[in-house]
Order: C-alpha cells, then sequence, then structure tokens
C-alpha cells in the first residue's frame, strides 16, 4: 500500500528536522534515567527499548540508569514491609535493602536488557557491585525541625551517596557497542550495600562520562510552577527560587538537584520529560520543541 501524499510529507518532514540532530550527538554519551509508570506499562516499556536501539544504530552512545520504585513498592506491600520516604529518599533498612537488590539488581534490570535486546540492540545489565562500577558511602539527611528550631541528621537506613563510578568499565563497554544498563545499588568500601537515588546515579554518571545530555524520566510533564504550568529554560539559580518558596517539593528535589550539579560539573543539558508521552525520548532529542523541562548552566 502505498503511502498518499500528506503522510509522505509528514514521514519526510519528521526526518528533516531530525537530521541535524543525528549529526550533533553522533559519538556522544546520552545518559537516561528510566522510571515512574514508563516501567509498568507495557506499550511504553517496548518505545523505550526501542527509542535506546534506535539512538545506538544512528551513533550515539545511550547509557540507561533506571529505578524501580513501583516495582519495590509492591514487592514491600506484598511482603508486608511498610515503605517510608524522607525528602523523597526510601528509608531502607536490612529487610528492605534485600528487597531493593532482588528488584533492581533482579527483575527489573534484567526486563530492561531483555527488551533492549530484543528489539535489536546489545545490552548489559549492571549493578554497582558488578566491577565496581558504583562506590558508595552512607548518605544522612538533614531534616528541619521546627520544635529545635534547627537541622536534625536522620539515619536513613541502607541508602547511600556517590563516591566515584568506575568510567573504565562503561568506556569499555561502549567501544564495543554495548549499551550499560545500571541498577543504582552502590558497593560501600566495607562491602556494605546501599540503595542509591537512580536520579543520583544518573546525575553522577552524565557527569563523570562527560554526557551530552541527561535525561530523566518522570511520571509529570517537567516542573510546574504553582499555577501549573511547566517551566523550562532553568538554571541553579531559579531553582533554587523555586525551592526556597516551596514550588518544587517532594520526589522532585532529587531530580533537580542532580540535573543542576549534571550541569554544572560539565553536561551539556538536563532534561526532565514525562515518561508516560510515547517515545519520549525520542521527542526530546530528535525535534526541535522537545519535550519537558530543560536545564542549563547558563544564566
Amino acid at each position: 500500500m502505498s503511502l498518499d501524499q500528506q503522510r509522505s510529507e509528514q514521514i519526510a518532514a519528521v526526518l528533516t528536522e531530525s537530521l541535524p540532530y543525528i549529526t550533533r550527538f553522533i559519538g556522544k554519551t546520552i545518559v537516561v534515567k528510566y522510571g515512574g509508570n514508563a516501567m509498568v506499562d507495557d506499550e511504553l516499556k517496548h518505545n523505550f527499548a526501542r527509542d535506546i536501539v534506535l539512538m545506538k544504530l544512528v551513533g550515539m552512545n545511550p547509557i540507561v540508569v533506571h529505578g524501580g520504585g513501583p516495582q519495590i513498592g509492591e514487592m514491600l506491600e506484598r511482603l508486608n514491609i511498610e515503605s517510608k520516604f524522607i525528602d523523597g529518599m526510601r528509608v531502607t533498612d536490612t529487610d528492605t535493602m534485600d528487597v531493593v537488590s532482588m528488584v533492581l539488581g533482579g527483575l527489573v534490570n534484567k526486563e530492561i536488557v531483555a527488551l533492549i535486546n530484543q528489539h535489536g540492540g546489545l545490552a548489559v545489565g549492571l549493578t554497582g557491585k558488578d566491577g565496581k562500577l558504583i562506590n558508595a558511602s552512607k548518605l544522612d539527611v538533614k531534616q528541619h525541625s521546627p520544635e529545635l528550631l534547627s537541622s536534625e541528621i536522620i539515619d536513613i537506613g541502607h541508602v547511600g551517596k556517590v563516591e566515584s563510578i568506575n568510567v573504565d568499565l562503561l568506556d569499555s563497554l561502549q567501544d564495543i557497542g554495548i549499551i550499560p544498563v545500571i541498577a543504582p545499588i552502590g558497593i560501600g568500601a566495607d562491602g556494605t550495600t546501599f540503595n542509591i537515588n537512580a536520579d543520583l546515579v544518573a546525575g553522577k554518571v552524565a557527569a563523570l562520562m562527560g554526557a551530552e545530555k541527561l535525561m530523566l524520566l518522570t511520571n509529570v510533564a517537567g516542573v510546574k510552577d504553582k499555577q501549573g504550568q511547566v517551566l523550562t529554560g532553568l538554571n541553579s539559580e531559579s531553582v533554587d527560587k523555586l525551592i526556597a518558596d516551596g514550588t518544587i517539593t517532594g520526589g522532585m528535589l532529587p531530580k533537580l538537584a542532580c540535573a543542576c550539579d549534571a550541569v554544572q560539573q560539565g553536561v551539556a543539558t538536563a532534561h526532565i520529560i514525562d515518561g508516560t508521552v510515547p517515545h519520549a525520548v525520542l521527542l526530546e532529542i530528535f525535534t526541535d520543541s522537545g519535550v519537558g523541562t530543560l536545564i542549563t548552566d547558563r544564566t
């Protein structure tokens, strides 16, 4: 069946619009943090895998860092283990850490790898324990206490922060055409396992790998103002103001923190985009308008 003229013109326009971006990003590393509802909808999961494969086929070097909050929450509920969050971070005791390791390092990671491979890519799944990929240390959270009129240190268990990334391992995988798929589980100097926020891992990987882009997939259209309008063209200064006036709270805090840190450390742009939009990754990379919220280090 031949294409009608209107459909042919639409396809030609899409290809023409994408060509400059393909040329610009050949050989560039693009780190994509994959999470939220995009990981539990079958059609979106296949779309994401195809997007990552296409990026690799046109000469880009995608690295996937994934979360798994919905899957972890579901498993904890089945095991009657209570979930608790502080400033967007999951409080992780020993039992919870066992579940996180099982779900992230096993079920979720291997499903993403299988989908990418199914659609023509060559992916390998890793946790921070593999090849000393993510060296971590314990993260303590400061929380404001009105009663004490000061901040107090909160122990949130096996929650870690990134100390270093084995970039040589990731470079080696990229050199032989492999797409790394990383579960955000780190290892301490004493062998302790840490649950690390996937956004923070993605930001650190992007910075240390000299990535061109950091893309954080979420369940909303982007960073919104108090009227619900999506904001874009943000920088560290404007983000600080939005946090101070209460516009940004909860789970968006670590996303913006890692985005701002990444662009300050040399990543050209960071993007917070709606992973529930089909092919959101391709729309952000290959179109003039893009989607979601753009963060740069420019004032």
